[in-house]
């Protein structure tokens, strides 16, 4: 069952039925002036016994600081729980958190339901995001925060969900404004709704075992998706792919039994711009590093290396729910990087689809090979701009840890759009360089390139290897390897996989 999330004005003094009752405050929301009329929250007793936490320093509405108070039976909530939220200067985020702790307190008192009450600044957008936004972003958050990965066992572990999410405000405004501010928060509850729902999606791919989820398998999820979606569905199998000369993708993939395939949906909603954006997500469903062999601690999380594919599946769910007036190309390279007899080897010069050779100085530089087929795919395709997403380099783990995405372009403009979608998705995107220098690395004694510059500047490195077969068209490359998994939650980030850029691309899209 889905969490209903509604909107609606309530009348100062009317009674919840909610489970759980959630304030919203800032700091400034906390003091009282000598004289004058102490706030009036939920019940006196109730409001009284917050603001005494708040005189001894025990609460002071910071962001995402938490109180909660159980309310013996004052009113029908067993407890409210005050969240404090900051608004300027990143409102949309300061909110996202909020309502992300409202859902992991909700889950923790095991509430069905919870009613979110909010300053009259938050919902009329003076506290620094519009009121559609204002409600999008808050499902998102809400939705985010109490997705949890499902574990596989036995005896399964009972999970949590609250049912019905009610966020509220008193009245205040005359009919007009509040049938206004009515419309504008249902508008961006449900799509708060479809961008929170496609992110858990690209969650749930990502935290698939190996063994459950082959090339073959994920071809098989994306051809169901768009079937419900009515988005054109093309897959490209291991001998289609050797009539085409995608060397790239078979060479990553034939050291393991199970074969390789090459995912491409078309979405046309604009049939008259000759615009096509073409999104490309790396699809390693397990990265062993292949003869290039991995160490053994921490390799059970390359689960994750198919988190591009994830995302940009992600973001065409939600292209496919909301049908905005684009041109869409959606490529996916899907294979296993295995060590095997049958194996690349490091010195092996490979041909790719776009007629480019690749030595293979380190097959653990795998995701940028199966990319170059999938570019040269969106392109033969009639894509004019082009964003890949690939958990591509362990360095842009050391450049900016798991907090930001790393981003190369060739195309400012492009890559401005890009940051600016990020930055109303909650997703920091960081640019790094793409000086002509750097490129020069990647030369090659033995063919057109080789797939690894060296320690220095891999980020860089990896992301201009892959804008080669952009054949000088916008491209935007966006690493992923350091924010999509975490190893503990974090905000309105789950652990595990993160479903990251799967809101910035469908922003930047639907917008």
């Amino acid at each position: 069952m889905e969490t209903q999330l509604t909107f609606r004005f309530r009348q100062p003094d009317e009674a919840a039925a909610s489970e759980l009752i959630a304030v919203l405050l800032r700091p400034e929301d906390l003091k009282t002036t000598p004289g004058g009329e102490p706030p009036q929250w939920v019940h006196p007793q109730i409001d009284e016994a917050l603001l005494r936490y708040a005189e001894q320093g025990l609460f002071g509405a910071r962001p995402l600081e938490t109180q909660v108070i159980p309310t013996l039976g004052l009113i029908s909530a067993a407890h409210v729980v005050f969240v404090g939220v900051q608004a300027a200067p990143s409102a949309a985020d300061a909110l996202r958190g909020a309502a992300s702790v409202v859902a992991r307190t909700a889950s923790r008192l095991k509430a069905q339901s919870v009613e979110a009450r909010m300053i009259r600044d938050i919902v009329i957008g003076a506290a620094g995001c519009e009121p559609g936004q204002a409600a999008q972003v808050l499902t998102e958050g809400f939705l985010l925060g109490q997705h949890r990965r499902q574990a596989e066992r036995r005896e399964p572990k009972p999970t949590h969900v609250v049912r019905h999410v009610e966020w509220t405000a008193e009245a205040g405004l005359n009919e007009q404004e509040s049938q206004q501010l009515q419309a504008d928060w249902v508008a961006g509850i449900d799509r708060g709704q479809v961008f929170a729902e496609a992110t858990c999606y690209a969650r749930e791919l990502v935290n698939q075992p190996g063994n459950r989820l082959t090339p073959e398998q994920l071809a098989e999820e994306a051809e169901r998706m768009a079937a419900n979606l009515d988005i054109d569905f093309e897959v490209i199998d291991e001998w289609a792919a050797a009539e085409q000369g995608m060397g790239g993708l078979l060479g990553v993939g034939q050291g393991s039994i199970n074969p390789p395939r090459m995912i491409v949906l078309h979405y046309q909603g604009a049939p008259d711009d000759d615009e096509v954006w073409g999104l490309i997500g790396k699809g390693i469903t397990f990265d062993t590093g292949g003869i290039s062999l991995k160490r053994a601690p921490g390799m059970e999380e390359m689960i994750s290396d198919m988190g591009g594919a994830a995302a940009v599946l992600g973001a065409m769910r939600i292209i496919g729910k909301l049908r905005p007036r684009v041109n869409v190309v959606m490529v996916v390279p899907t294979a296993e990087n295995m060590p095997s007899d049958r194996a690349l080897k490091p010195g092996d010069v490979i041909s790719t689809m776009s007629g480019r050779t690749i030595e293979i100085v380190n097959t653990d530089a795998e995701g940028r090979v199966v990319l170059a087929d999938a570019m040269t795919v969106a392109v033969n395709r009639g894509v004019t701009k082009l964003i890949d997403v690939a958990t591509l380099t362990g360095a842009v783990s050391v450049a900016l840890g798991d907090v930001m995405t790393g981003a190369v372009t060739n195309d400012e403009t492009l890559l401005q759009s890009v940051v600016q979608a990020g930055h109303r998705a909650g997703e920091r995107i960081w640019p790094l360089p793409s000086d002509p220098q750097y490129r020069q690395l990647i030369d090659s004694d033995a063919a057109d390139l080789k797939n690894s510059g060296g320690r220095y500047a891999g980020t860089i490195t990896g992301g201009l290897f892959v804008g080669v077969f952009a054949e000088e068209k916008p491209w935007v490359h966006l690493d992923i390897a350091g924010t999509a998994w975490l190893t503990k939650e974090r905000g309105w980030e789950g652990k595990g996989g993160t479903g990251v850029m799967v809101r910035t691309l469908a922003e930047l899209l639907t917008s």
